[in-house]
């Protein structure tokens, strides 16, 4: 690929933890994270092949993924906040696992909101929807 990078790996907890630093992180993070993601799948088929003991192998690059994470915790409060004011249900998406778990987590304590992911196979989109409750309005500001 024509790419100088270095490579920084630690434990954590019972995961390895991969930190690539290089000269074209765009092409190795890819649009969404869809190259590194493949990447991270590569890397745990291969890692996991020599081992007896099943790892998990996390790959990250120049911290995309907790710049991803922070950015869709933003994004799923706007949205958030838009179902709370309209009282009507949004989807949003579609996501991979990774991205939809941060979203769920993001909006778990938000107690008059509850979401579902909807859709088959790996990609699937998020409904975020009122949790209703009998004679609950939602949507109105009084």
């Amino acid at each position: 690929m024509e790419i100088e990078a270095e490579v920084e790996g630690f434990p954590k907890e019972r995961d390895i933890y991969l930190e690539i630093k290089g000269d074209k992180d765009g092409i190795l993070i890819g649009k969404h994270g869809r190259t590194l993601e493949a990447l991270q799948l590569l890397i745990n088929r291969m890692v996991n092949k020599q081992m007896k003991e099943p790892v998990k192998v996390v790959l990250d690059i120049d911290q995309y993924r907790s710049r991803r994470a922070a950015s869709l915790a933003k994004m799923a409060g706007h949205f958030a906040e838009r179902v709370k004011a309209t009282g009507k249900a949004i989807t949003i998406g579609p996501f991979n696992a990774y991205d939809r778990r941060i979203i769920h987590i993001a909006l778990k304590e938000e107690t008059l909101l509850r979401t579902e992911s909807i859709g088959e196979g790996i990609i699937k989109k998020i409904t975020i929807l009122p949790n209703r409750e009998e004679g609950d309005n939602i949507g109105s500001r009084e």
